[in-house]
C-alpha cells in the first residue's frame, strides 16, 4: 500500500459561495457540473439486454444495472468515495465492480446479483492489488492484480479457485480470451520497457506459450508496443486483433494463433485507429483519431471496404456493436454536453440512455491552432469569452497521461473558466497520444523538459497574437498536468502569474519510493532506469529541484489516498513553498487520484477560480 504522512495544517484557499453576482450566471455554471451524466454501457453478452452503466446522477459516480426489456435502472453501488467501474457477467446474472478503499485503487473485485443481493470477492484466491485486467466467459474468468512484488495473472474455471498463469517483477495485464476460452492473450514488459509492451498467447489448459510478439525497437530508434485488444467472438475463431505502431502510428493487424500468420489491416487515414470486432467477426467497428476529434467507420475484413459512420464533429468516449449491428457510443463537444446514442443500421442516430433531470447549458467551441514549435507543429486547441477583444486573463490547461490528449470533448470546468472571463488554451505537447508514435515518445530520457518547450512555443503564440494578457497567464492541470504546472512555475517563473496543481507530481525521488508499482514501472521506461541508475534525470525532472525560482502563487489540490502521487511526496514541496515564502494554498480531500464526488470536484473548481482571481486581483463578474 501506498505510504501517507500524517494530516497536516496548510493554509487553505478561501472558497466563496458563489463565483458570480449574478444569479443566473451561477446557476448555469453549477448546472454544468450537477447535471447527471451516463457512460456507454456495456451488455451481458448471453443476455444483452442485460446492461450495465456508470452515472452521477445522485451527486456521486456510482455503477448502474439497466435491464432493456424492462427499461428499470437500478443502482448497484452507494460508496462514500464513488465506483469507478463495473461490467456485467457474461451469463447477465452479476455485475462486477472493484472494491478499492476511499478511492486508493488497492482492492479485490466483487460481484452481486444483477437484481439485487449482497456483493462478495468474485474470484476465490485471487489477492488484493490494483486492478490489471479482467475479461469474463462462461467458464472461465482471467483477472490481474499487481502489488510492489510485481504482478500476478490468474483465472479461475467454473469458480474454482484462482489459478495463477503468469508472475513477474515487471509490469503485466490481462489482454483477451478467446470464445471458446482455450487461449489468454496477455500484455507484458519482460524486457523492461512497459511504455512499449509484448504480447504472450497462452494456452490454459497447460499454461504453455503458443505464440508471442515483440515489436522491440524500430529503425528510428523509438519503440514500437503491441496491444492485444480483442480475440475474434466466434466459438472457434483463434484471430486475435492488435494495435501495433510499426509505421510510427497506431495501427491494426489481425493475428491468427491457428496458423501463427498476420495480416496488416490497410487503412488509408492520416491519425491514429483503434477498432474493435463486430459481432459475427465480419468486421471492424474503427475508431479514428486525429487532431482531437473522433470519426467512426465501418472496415470490412472480406472486401477491404471502409464505410463511414455518420457522427457530428467532435469526441467518441467509447463505442461497440450490439448483436443487431446497432453501434451504441459516447458523444460530446466543447460546445455540447455528452449524449450516450445509438446509430442503427438504417442510419438512423438517436440518443439511447438519456441521464434524468435538465441538460447542461451549451459553452463556446474550441478553435485550433497549429503553432511552431522547437520539434514541428504543437496542435493547441483554444477557445474565449463570447463578446471579448484584446488580451485576456488565459488559463493554460495541461492534460495528464501524459499519454492522453485533449480533445473536442465537454468539460464543465472549462466552461466554467470561459464564463468567468478567462480564454482557455489547450496544448497537446510532445508526450500527447494521437499524433503519432514519435511525438509521444520524444519525451523518453527527458521528461518535463520537453513538454515545457511546447507549451512555451504555445505561450509564445498565445501572447503575440493578442490572445492572452502576458501579466495574466496561469499554468493549471491534474496528475501529469499538475506536475508540468508545478515543474512549469520553476523552470519557466517569467511566463506564469499563477500555478494550480491538481494531484501532481511534485518530489520525483519521494513519488517513485512511494507509488503504485506500475508507474514505477511507467517511469523506469520514461526515464531510462530507476533513480538509483538514472539519478540525474530525476533531478532534472522534479518541481522540487527548482523550487527556488517560483515566484507564482501556487494552488496545490491531492488526495490523502492517491497511489499515484502519493501524498507525501506533496507534503515535501510544500514545505519547501513554506521555507522560501512562497504563497501557497492546499485543498486536501478524503479520496485517490481525483474525486468520484460531483460536489467535491465543484469545490476544487471554486477553489482554483477564486485563488486565481484574488491572485491577479481581478472582481468577480457583475
Amino acid at each position: 500500500m501506498t505510504p501517507t504522512s500524517p494530516r497536516r495544517s496548510d493554509p487553505a484557499p478561501e472558497i466563496p459561495d458563489a463565483l458570480f453576482a449574478d444569479p443566473a450566471a451561477e446557476a448555469r455554471w453549477r448546472g454544468r457540473f450537477t447535471a447527471a451524466r451516463v457512460s456507454v454501457p456495456d451488455w451481458a453478452r448471453d443476455a444483452p439486454d442485460r446492461s450495465v452503466y456508470s452515472s452521477n446522477a445522485t451527486g456521486t459516480w456510482e455503477i448502474y444495472a439497466w435491464d432493456r426489456a424492462s427499461d428499470t435502472h437500478r443502482r448497484v453501488t452507494d460508496r462514500p468515495q464513488g465506483t469507478r467501474g463495473g461490467a456485467a457477467s457474461t451469463d447477465g446474472t452479476a455485475i462486477w465492480w472493484f472494491d478499492d478503499t476511499d478511492g486508493d485503487e488497492f482492492g479485490v473485485w466483487v460481484a452481486e446479483p444483477f437484481d439485487g443481493g449482497a456483493a462478495s470477492p468474485a474470484v476465490a484466491g485471487a489477492s488484493p492489488g490494483y486492478p490489471a485486467g479482467l475479461e469474463l466467459g462462461r467458464r472461465t474468468v482471467a483477472v490481474g492484480w499487481s502489488t510492489d512484488d510485481g504482478s500476478t495473472l490468474a483465472v479461475s474455471e467454473d469458480g474454482a479457485e484462482a489459478r495463477v498463469v503468469y508472475t513477474h517483477t515487471e509490469d503485466a495485464g490481462i489482454g483477451a480470451l478467446s470464445r471458446d476460452e482455450t487461449l489468454l492473450a496477455i500484455s507484458h514488459a519482460e524486457h523492461g520497457d512497459s511504455r512499449h509492451p509484448a504480447i504472450r498467447v497462452l494456452r490454459l489448459a497447460d499454461g504453455a506459450t503458443v505464440g508471442e510478439r515483440h515489436d522491440g525497437v524500430g529503425p528510428d530508434g523509438n519503440g514500437r508496443g503491441l496491444d492485444p485488444i480483442e480475440f475474434a467472438p466466434v466459438e472457434g475463431d483463434q484471430r486475435l486483433l492488435v494495435g501495433h505502431e510499426r509505421r510510427g502510428r497506431d495501427e491494426l493487424l489481425i493475428w491468427d494463433l491457428a496458423t501463427d500468420t498476420e495480416s496488416e489491416v490497410a487503412i488509408d487515414l492520416p491519425g491514429d485507429l483503434s477498432a474493435g470486432f463486430y459481432p459475427d467477426a465480419s468486421a471492424l467497428l474503427v475508431a479514428h483519431t486525429r487532431a482531437g476529434r473522433t470519426t467512426l467507420h465501418r472496415y470490412d475484413l472480406a472486401t477491404g471496404e471502409l464505410s463511414d459512420l455518420p457522427t457530428a464533429p467532435g469526441s467518441v468516449g467509447g463505442a461497440d456493436v450490439r448483436p443487431d449491428g446497432t453501434v451504441e457510443y459516447g458523444w460530446s463537444s466543447a460546445a455540447y454536453p455528452s449524449s450516450v446514442r445509438a446509430l442503427r443500421p438504417d442510419g438512423t442516430d438517436t440518443e439511447l440512455l438519456a441521464p434524468p433531470g435538465d441538460r447542461p447549458a451549451p459553452s463556446v467551441a474550441l478553435e485550433d491552432a497549429w503553432v511552431d514549435g522547437p520539434a514541428g507543429a504543437v496542435h493547441a486547441l483554444w477557445t474565449r469569452p463570447e463578446g471579448t477583444t484584446g488580451p485576456v486573463p488565459t488559463v493554460f490547461m495541461i492534460h495528464g497521461g501524459p499519454q492522453a490528449a485533449d480533445e473536442d470533448r465537454w468539460s464543465p470546468v472549462r466552461a466554467v473558466w470561459v464564463d468567468a472571463g478567462f480564454a482557455v488554451v489547450h496544448v497537446n505537447y510532445r508526450g500527447s497520444s494521437g499524433y503519432g508514435s514519435a511525438w509521444r515518445d520524444a519525451i523518453e530520457g527527458r521528461p518535463g523538459t520537453t513538454e515545457l518547450e511546447d507549451i512555451a512555443a504555445v505561450h509564445e503564440w498565445a501572447v503575440s497574437t493578442g490572445l492572452a494578457d502576458p501579466a495574466a497567464c496561469v499554468l493549471e492541470g491534474w496528475s501529469w498536468g499538475g506536475y508540468l504546472t508545478l515543474l512549469g512555475l520553476g523552470r519557466q517563473p517569467e511566463r506564469w502569474a499563477v500555478g494550480c496543481a491538481g494531484v501532481p507530481v511534485a518530489d520525483y525521488l519521494a513519488a517513485y519510493a512511494d507509488e503504485m508499482e506500475p508507474l514505477r514501472a511507467f517511469d523506469r521506461s520514461l526515464f531510462g532506469g530507476s533513480p538509483e541508475e538514472v539519478p540525474a534525470r530525476y533531478s532534472e525532472a522534479s518541481p522540487l529541484t527548482w523550487v527556488d525560482a517560483v515566484r507564482a502563487p501556487v494552488l496545490v489540490l491531492a488526495g490523502e489516498n492517491d497511489p499515484r502521487c502519493p501524498i507525501r511526496q506533496i507534503d515535501n514541496y510544500l514545505d519547501a513553498l513554506a521555507e522560501r515564502g512562497v504563497p501557497y494554498a492546499m485543498v486536501r480531500y478524503d479520496a485517490g487520484h481525483g474525486s468520484l464526488v460531483v460536489a467535491e470536484t465543484l469545490k476544487h473548481t471554486v477553489a482554483e477560480i477564486a485563488f486565481t482571481r484574488e491572485a491577479l486581483g481581478l472582481p468577480v463578474p457583475a
